[in-house]
């Protein structure tokens, strides 16, 4: 068993992955930490829009760096969660099925041969840019998550 985290960027058909042994608050934060300085060292803020995991929290930042990487490294996010049993809504869900289907849906022998085959996964669909055409409205929101939002009663 291992634990793939990954982050798209969708309409620049851009995705960073990481493979680790474990999904814990730990890996989840030296992703998030690897995010901000090695993929978007430049950028003033990161916006994230994940699913409502227990260890993908700002909080576990401080969990497990020093309190100034922490502040640090919060203070580049933006996090967006999307509602809960809507991880669907999670273009990374998207890229995650695919993954699956391309590239996960074998018995890999190590975490060393997974890491490889995500890696390569990933490099070849950076290379070819492939982007996520989102048809997802507002107005289908409204009608899907109808439950989620409130109403006014006359």
């Amino acid at each position: 068993m291992c634990n793939v985290f990954l982050a798209c960027e969708p309409l620049a058909g851009k995705r960073y992955t990481m493979v680790a042994a474990h999904r814990t608050k730990h890996e989840w934060a030296h992703f998030v930490r690897s995010l901000s300085d090695e993929c978007y060292p430049n950028a003033d803020k990161i916006v994230l829009v994940m699913d409502n995991l227990n260890t993908h929290t700002l909080a576990s930042l401080y969990e497990v760096f020093p309190v100034a990487e922490a502040r640090r490294l919060s203070q580049r996010f933006e996090v967006h969660y999307t509602p809960k049993h809507a991880s669907w809504l999670n273009m990374a869900e998207i890229e995650l099925s695919a993954l699956d289907r391309q590239c996960l849906s074998q018995r890999l022998a190590s975490l060393d041969i997974a890491q490889q085959q995500v890696a390569a996964w990933t490099a070849r669909r950076n290379q070819q840019q492939v982007t996520i055409t989102w048809r997802f409205t507002a107005e289908d929101a409204s009608i899907k998550l109808k439950h989620l939002y409130p109403s006014i009663s006359d």
